[in-house]
C-alpha cells in the first residue's frame, strides 16, 4: 500500500530554508564555517484546535497570520545562527520572542496594506484618474508597480538576493520531493525553480485578479469605503 505523502511548504531563509509539514517545522541553516546547523519544532496550526476557527475566510485570515509568523521567526533564528560565532544561538520558543516576532508581523502587515494597497488607492485619485474602470486600472497598475519595484530593489541587495537563490532551492526540494525522488543534490538540481504553490507567485495573481473584481465594486469615495477595500 502506497504511503500518502504529506503536504510540504517552505520559505527561503538566509543562508537556509525552513520547511514545514502539517505537523512540524524544520529550519537548517549554513554558518559561515560551512555547517549546516537545524531546528526542529512540533507545530499545530491554530485552525486544528477550534472550530470557530476553520471557518471559511477566517480560518484563511488565521493561516496568513500563522505563516508569516513561522516566518520572521525562521528568519531571526537563521540570523542568529549566521551571526553567531559560538554555539550560543538566542531561544527563539519563550514568550518574549513569540511577543516581537508577533509584534513585527503586525507592523509588516499594517505596511504591506498601506504601501501595495491603500497607497495606489491615494495615488489613483490623486492623478484624476475618471470612472470606475479607469481608476481601478490605474490603482491596479500602481499596485503592480510598486510589487516589481519592491522585489527589484531587494534583488540590488546582496544578501537578500542570495535569500533568493534558496527560494528557488526550496522549490526544487518540494519538487523533488513532491515526484518521489532521492532529496540529494542530483535529483533535486534537474527540477525547475518555479512552483506552482509558490505564495509570491500567488500575491502576483491575487493582484492581478483584483483589478478586475475591484472594477466591479466601483470607486471608493472616502476615507471609510478605502479601508473597506482593504478588508476585501
Amino acid at each position: 500500500m502506497e504511503t500518502k505523502r504529506l503536504t510540504i511548504g517552505g520559505q527561503a531563509v538566509i543562508e537556509g530554508v525552513m520547511m514545514k509539514s502539517p505537523r512540524w517545522v524544520s529550519t537548517s541553516v549554513r554558518k559561515t564555517s560551512g555547517e549546516i546547523v537545524s531546528k526542529v519544532e512540533a507545530y499545530q496550526s491554530l485552525s486544528s484546535r477550534s472550530r470557530l476557527l476553520r471557518l471559511p475566510i477566517v480560518r484563511g485570515a488565521v493561516n496568513l497570520f500563522e505563516q508569516l509568523f513561522l516566518g520572521i521567526k525562521s528568519l531571526t533564528y537563521s540570523a542568529e545562527v549566521v551571526s553567531s560565532d559560538d554555539e550560543t544561538v538566542r531561544d527563539t520558543s519563550n514568550w518574549k520572542f513569540s511577543l516581537s516576532a508577533g509584534l513585527t508581523v503586525v507592523v509588516a502587515f499594517a505596511l504591506g496594506l498601506l504601501l501595495f494597497f491603500y497607497l495606489p488607492l491615494v495615488i489613483a485619485n490623486h492623478v484624476g484618474a475618471k470612472g470606475s474602470i479607469v481608476f481601478n486600472l490605474v490603482d491596479g497598475l500602481v499596485r503592480l508597480g510598486f510589487f516589481f519595484a519592491y522585489l527589484g530593489m531587494l534583488s540590488l541587495w546582496k544578501e537578500m538576493r542570495r535569500v533568493f537563490e534558496y527560494h528557488g532551492a526550496e522549490h526544487k526540494s518540494i519538487h523533488a520531493y513532491e515526484h518521489g525522488e532521492t532529496l540529494d543534490l542530483e535529483s533535486v538540481k534537474k527540477y525547475t525553480t518555479r512552483h506552482a504553490r509558490c505564495g509570491t507567485s500567488f500575491l502576483l495573481v491575487v493582484m492581478v485578479v483584483s483589478i478586475v473584481v475591484f472594477i466591479f465594486m466601483g470607486r471608493p469615495e472616502s476615507v471609510g469605503e478605502r479601508l473597506l477595500r482593504l478588508c476585501a
